[in-house]
């Protein structure tokens, strides 16, 4: 029972310390003042999201083009994460395909609990350290891939484990936390520590903390897809036109890319079968679509080189 107690204490205390879980009093009165106002000062903190992560831009580089190297050895990126940073990590995971034309299993999300925890909180995940390790075992993770592991408060142990399993198994791993100096970001090779304050709602991490680490996300992965020549300039060419929406879109940016008339790109797209980098390059270059494909194969998918 005393050990008990001790461990709660100890709990307690180390929580205290983290500026996630300290209370903003400027917002003491949010439950009386008029939700306009409650609105607006919620806008207001929610600024100084983006200036926190200004001080992380050279880590943040530093990650994405580590993750691109392991793209290029045909590793993958694994997203480690549990609650709110684990459903973050899925979701930019799944983005990835239709996005950057990427097979699913190159950017992977893996939320403690598993797939019901997408919805539904599944108590105890969080401290399930030999879960993140089977997890990652499940998963056959090796020195190619890069392992980010996500936590608000930077000390989840589910996260904390799948860390130091990657270290194991020489696999480079990034820590993405929101305290300064985490426990995480300790273990970690790379530590992204961004520092947003206190919550509008004390402790409720999927606010400002939230946003930060959906930032930090958005970067690592489109910057390491830039890095993989997803792009050409800002034009998602390896898009994957997978609805009508996204079929419209790959006719805008070939279009936009070649100045080509209406008849050229469509002719183009449907002899590259869709694909908005090879059609292109089949206007640009007067190349047939499959000397195209060669071309880019040679040159690691870059459109600017072939080009």
């Amino acid at each position: 029972m005393n050990q008990t107690h001790e461990t709660h204490d100890a709990l307690r205390d180390e929580l205290a310390a983290l500026t996630t879980e300290a209370t903003d009093h400027s917002l003491d009165d949010i439950d009386t003042i008029s939700t306009l106002e409650a609105a607006q000062r919620m806008n207001a903190g929610d600024r100084s999201v983006p200036a926190a992560l200004e001080p992380c831009l050279p880590a943040i580089a530093l990650a994405a083009d580590s993750i691109a190297a392991a793209f290029a050895r045909g590793g993958r990126l694994v997203y480690v994460g549990a609650g709110t940073p684990g459903r973050l990590g899925v979701l930019d995971a799944s983005e990835c395909p239709p996005t950057f034309g990427t097979d699913p299993s190159q950017v992977v999300g893996v939320i403690a609990g598993g797939d019901p925890a997408l919805t539904t909180a599944v108590e105890g995940a969080e401290d399930d350290e030999a879960a993140a390790v089977r997890d990652l075992d499940a998963l056959g993770l090796t020195a190619d891939d890069v392992v980010v592991g996500i936590s608000a408060s930077g000390r989840t142990p589910y996260v904390i484990a799948a860390i130091l399993e990657a270290r194991r198994r020489s696999a480079l791993s990034v820590a993405v936390a929101c305290n300064p100096d985490s426990a995480a970001g300790r273990e970690a090779d790379i530590a992204i520590d961004v520092v947003v304050g206190p919550e509008c709602i004390a402790g409720s991490t999927r606010l400002k903390a939230g946003t930060a680490q959906k930032l930090v996300l958005n970067m690592l992965t489109t910057l390491a897809m830039v890095r993989s020549h997803k792009t050409y300039g800002n034009r998602m060419v390896d898009v994957r036109a997978t609805n009508a929406k996204l079929v419209a879109r790959a006719f805008s940016l070939v279009q936009d890319v070649t100045g080509a008339p209406d008849s050229i790109v469509s002719s183009a797209l449907s002899e590259a079968d869709g694909e908005v980098k090879t059609a292109i390059a089949v206007i640009l270059t007067g190349a047939s679509a499959s000397d195209v494909r060669s071309r880019l194969d040679a040159a690691s998918g870059s459109l600017r080189a072939v080009l």
